[in-house]
């Protein structure tokens, strides 16, 4: 609520490297909907809303803040175990090459 259409444009200038043509500005008032047990009335907090317009021809990717890191797999460990599991199924659901294109469901 507090930072002003210059702060803002600033702001973004800096941080995100973009250029910014304009920036609008309102304030959105609060839903006074809820009522609490003495049937009174409760207002939501008030926010600002803010519209950036981008410079010709320009987009925004918004960077990711927490990169997903593969963690390393410990021998062992219930995640090994799993994967091992994973790769044993996914070895005994493989077709049977002998078996020249009979379904696997029909046998003696």
């Amino acid at each position: 609520m507090e930072m002003t259409r210059l702060e803002l444009k600033d702001y973004l200038e800096s941080i995100y490297k973009v250029p910014v043509a304009t920036v609008r500005t309102r304030i959105q008032q609060g839903s006074m909907k809820q009522r609490d047990h003495k049937n009174r009335r409760i207002k939501k907090p008030d926010f600002k809303v803010a519209y950036v317009q981008l410079g010709a021809g320009q987009t925004f990717q918004f960077p990711d803040l927490f990169p997903e890191r593969p963690k390393p797999i410990e021998p062992g460990s219930l995640e090994d175990i799993q994967k091992k599991f994973m790769e044993d199924e996914a070895q005994k659901q493989k077709e049977d090459p002998r078996r020249s294109g009979v379904p696997s469901w029909f046998g003696l």
